[in-house]
């Protein structure tokens, strides 16, 4: 099992990773030049159970998108 932030709440995230005894998986979220939103995963998911911890808080638009990006990553 893997778990995986957004830049919404990334303490949320951690809490959770440790509540349930595992580290928060690597990933990387920044900004392009032109705004656009740059995701890496760094990790191997293949064949794991993978959660994504992101809210729709303000700024929504921005945060679904980022969450959308990961899932596709």
């Amino acid at each position: 099992m893997k778990i995986f932030s957004g830049s919404s709440n990334e303490p949320l995230a951690r809490a959770i990773a440790a509540y349930i005894g595992i580290e928060l998986g690597k990933s990387t979220i920044k900004p392009f030049p032109d705004g656009e939103t740059f995701v890496k995963i760094e990790e191997n998911v293949r064949g794991e159970d993978v959660f994504l911890v992101q809210s729709s808080s303000p700024p929504t638009n921005h945060h679904l998108m980022e969450m959308f990006i990961m899932i596709d990553a």
